[in-house]
């Protein structure tokens, strides 16, 4: 899967690293960032495929109100536990939390904004059951 400009040459194409895990291709031109970021959204990639996989579209296309409005709810939770992990952990520092940590929390927010984009330009497919 790459990312192709007008010209037809890759703009982000993906290799694998040594652990076979599949990350974009960071040439010694460019930055230790843009490395960090293609890393962390091959992450993101890698689990919005794995949990649609799990649970089709239908759980997102059928939310009350509409799957826009299902998504503003989940990211409204999102943001709520996010900021209750993080006050508890100012609180009590060392607090790891026991079913989400923030790290997961981020994941699913980033996730569910790409999931938003894709349901306002049409191209998500609400006819997926999970599999």
């Amino acid at each position: 899967m790459a990312d192709y400009n007008p010209l037809g040459k890759a703009r982000f194409p993906y290799n694998k690293q040594e652990d076979g895990a599949e990350i974009a291709h960071i040439d010694a031109q460019n930055t230790s960032f843009e490395y960090h970021v293609a890393k962390t959204y091959q992450e993101l990639l890698d689990l919005l495929l794995s949990k649609h996989k799990d649970y089709g579209s239908k759980n997102i296309s059928d939310a009350p109100g509409g799957a826009l409005n299902g998504l503003r709810v989940r990211m409204h939770d999102k943001l709520a536990r996010i900021n209750n992990i993080y006050e508890y952990m100012e609180d009590t520092k060392g607090f790891q939390p026991a079913h989400e940590s923030l790290e997961d929390s981020f994941k699913d927010m980033a996730n569910y904004a790409i999931i938003g984009l894709l349901i306002m330009r049409g191209e998500w497919d609400d006819t997926q059951r999970n599999t």
